[in-house]
């Protein structure tokens, strides 16, 4: 049994603890507000911030975790490299996670370094920067922070008359101290997937068949797996993926998104060292092993000799269209589960106005539409009311 210390412990986390459960480990999940969904499932819990490194740093003392599972953004990860000198794994490494933590060095390393073909982009810590950057790139162009999540602070920027709202949204969704953006060339792709990646400490590197999604103000709607992608293009991100995890290191499982355009092939686009949001279609076994279980599978060393698609599947989610510091409740659940469906509801103690709060997925034979399961799913997933 491996001690394992969880740092995030939202609906991702939750799904990673119950797989760690399920193969004997001891898991203490971690985050800024108590109730969060993994701690209902964990061993023990610890509540802090993470971007407190002196309160990292007793956590870590007080547990003794022989492996730490990075599952968010806002840590501070430089403490990382310190616990990786004493002996504690970090999943994937402690390059990874600081790497892809920010923006700026994951960018940097993946058009600089490796040569990989993404948007053209700049950097901007004041809006004169933000305006010259803009002008350089052209409109439409896209404006993130350098460090976020769910698609917080991004926005899509079509003239100048924009650029001051998305300079003040941006900073507003910067997760940490970090006060930085980025400003992208707008790419005119015709679909986008995700392709969930392991990378084993003895094995080859696996992909799983690649995942399409749809996203609405930069955070995922619903997501769909096999997506349709021209071969040649598969094997162009495979190639892309194997090159930048191999780059960061480590063993783990990996959300690398790209951009697809049948005219201009693929953009390396983004990368998570973690389980991904799109990936909980891969709770509708579609999959040998869910992408929750093959990143525990990669963290402790099992090998994971192959991944085979099963069925096809689709995922949707449920948003709350209310904001409340009291528990949420639920109806129409009972709508949903009249049809073939799962529901994942996450347990969030309190709601924002369009935060995720569960998910339908679906699957079906491999041979049947893939349209039609998605229609289907988003069906079922707008039946449920959180209230």
């Amino acid at each position: 049994m491996k001690k394992i210390l969880l740092l995030g412990s939202g609906e991702l986390g939750k799904e990673f603890t119950i797989a760690a459960q399920r193969l004997g480990q001891h898991v203490i999940a971690c985050d800024s507000y108590p109730g969060a969904p993994a701690m209902q499932v964990a061993d023990e819990f610890e509540v802090f911030s993470m971007l407190d490194g002196e309160a990292l740093n007793q956590a870590v003392k007080k547990h003794q975790p022989d492996i730490i599972v990075p599952e968010i953004e806002a840590i501070r990860t430089e403490r990382l490299y310190e616990f990786e000198e004493k002996g504690i794994q970090i999943t994937p490494s402690a390059r990874a996670v600081n790497y892809t933590m920010n923006r700026k060095a994951i960018r940097d390393m993946a058009a600089k370094k490796l040569g990989l073909k993404t948007a053209k982009y700049f950097y901007a810590t004041t809006f004169e920067q933000l305006k010259t950057a803009a002008e350089e790139i052209g409109y439409p162009c896209v404006v993130k922070p350098l460090m976020s999540s769910s698609g917080k602070g991004q926005s899509i920027v079509k003239s100048p008359t924009e650029l001051q709202h998305a300079w003040e949204y941006g900073l507003s969704g910067s997760r940490g101290d970090i006060r930085e953006l980025i400003i992208e060339e707008f790419i005119r792709f015709d679909s986008e997937i995700t392709l969930l990646t392991v990378t084993q400490k003895n094995g080859p590197t696996l992909f799983c068949p690649p995942i399409g999604h749809v996203q609405k103000g930069g955070d995922y709607q619903e997501s769909f797996q096999p997506a349709h992608i021209a071969p040649e293009h598969l094997t162009e991100a495979e190639s892309m993926a194997e090159k930048v995890t191999k780059a960061l290191t480590g063993a783990g499982l990996w959300g690398v998104e790209f951009f697809l355009s049948h005219e201009h092939g693929v953009y390396f686009s983004e990368l998570s060292p973690r389980p991904h949001d799109t990936g909980m279609v891969t709770l509708a076994q579609t999959q040998n092993f869910n992408e929750f279980e093959l990143h525990l599978r990669a963290t402790l060393g099992l090998p994971i000799p192959c991944i085979k698609q099963m069925r096809i599947g689709a995922s949707a989610v449920i948003l709350s269209p209310i904001s409340s510091q009291e528990c949420p409740r639920y109806r129409g659940l009972e709508r949903t589960c009249e049809e073939d469906a799962d529901i994942r509801i996450f347990g969030k103690p309190t709601t924002r106005i369009n935060r995720r709060m569960g998910v339908v997925v679906c699957n079906a034979p491999l041979d049947e539409n893939l349209d039609d399961l998605r229609e289907k799913t988003k069906r079922l997933a707008s039946y449920v009311e959180v209230y």
